[in-house]
């Protein structure tokens, strides 16, 4: 791709592109590591009691007690909240850096799978807040990835077409989802695999030599 690319709108996620997220290890033990990681993450995003947590329809103990019920792990609900409060544990080295380095005729937006727990850490404590022109957050939206409304919310939201959005997340799933609805989408890990997606888009340069 080129700078005569048509995006118009550079989408991130949060975790997993921007923050790290310490999630992973806990629940594989509480599960006894009877599943890989990447059913885990496929579990996760389909649990009743995750969406409904991340809808903003249940609060945090209910959540912690419905999840623990329904993937039966070995914590209790208190242990498993002082431990889930903690999981978006920093932000990646130059992450910040990219996103000042997106040019101000894009517009820069956040479509994140969110909670009331992890969102005002994230804005809060870990500085994200205030970088971008719009948060789209599944606790405070409603919509939750990889639904496709959540992925239209935007594109009405922002009055675009959907191939004028370029989408980055670390889950397949979500960005299969994202293409099925017209978005240009890209699974990375991290700021360095952002940057070079977004050089490939000609939204950023590439480094010479």
């Amino acid at each position: 791709m080129s700078a005569e690319s048509q995006i118009k709108v550079i989408l991130f996620d949060v975790g997993g592109v921007l923050v790290r997220l310490g999630g992973v290890r806990p629940m594989l033990e509480w599960l006894g590591y009877r599943m890989p990681t990447e059913d885990l993450w496929r579990t996760w995003l389909h649990s009743p009691s995750v969406r409904a947590f991340e809808t903003g329809r249940i609060a945090g103990d209910e959540f912690a007690r419905q999840l623990i019920d329904e993937l039966q792990i070995q914590v209790d609900a208190q242990a498993f909240l002082d431990s889930f409060a903690g999981w978006p544990s920093e932000v990646y080295p130059g992450a910040l850096e990219l996103i000042d380095r997106i040019p101000p005729r894009y517009v820069r937006a956040v479509l994140s799978n969110s909670n009331a727990v992890h969102w005002p850490r994230v804005t809060e404590d870990l500085g994200l807040g205030g970088l971008f022109h719009h948060y789209f957050v599944s606790h405070l939206t409603g919509r939750i990835k990889p639904d496709a409304d959540a992925f239209e919310h935007v594109i009405g939201t922002l009055d675009c077409g959907a191939a004028d959005i370029l989408f980055l997340d670390d889950n397949l799933l979500n960005v299969e989802a994202a293409r099925r609805v017209g978005l240009s989408a890209f699974v990375v890990q991290g700021p360095d695999d952002a940057q070079r997606v977004l050089q490939q888009f000609g939204v950023v340069p590439t480094p010479a030599g």
